[in-house]
């Protein structure tokens, strides 16, 4: 047996223990200053401690994508080709 859950099996104890990491570019296209930014990433980070991240959680599915699955997709395919060549640390 395997220790390894998928996100919504995950407790609310083991959600305060998740590392966040930002892959290096995914902020780029952000639009305001870096207050701005620097919360929304507190914010973020906050969704997933308290589980807000969890309860708000869809699941994707890839064989019947809606139309706001397709926008993020893309976006985060262009968010992927503008990184080459970036090493994530």
């Amino acid at each position: 047996m395997t220790d390894k859950k998928t996100f919504d099996e995950l407790s609310a104890d083991e959600m305060k223990e998740l590392k966040i990491e930002f892959a290096p570019g995914c902020f780029d296209s952000f639009d305001g200053t870096q207050e701005e930014l620097d919360e929304l990433i507190s914010h973020i980070k906050e969704m997933f401690a308290s589980g807000e991240a969890q309860a708000k959680a869809r699941p994707i599915d890839f064989d019947d994508l809606s139309e706001e699955d397709l926008e993020l997709l893309e976006k985060f395919s262009e968010q992927e080709a503008n990184a080459n060549g970036r090493t994530l640390q």
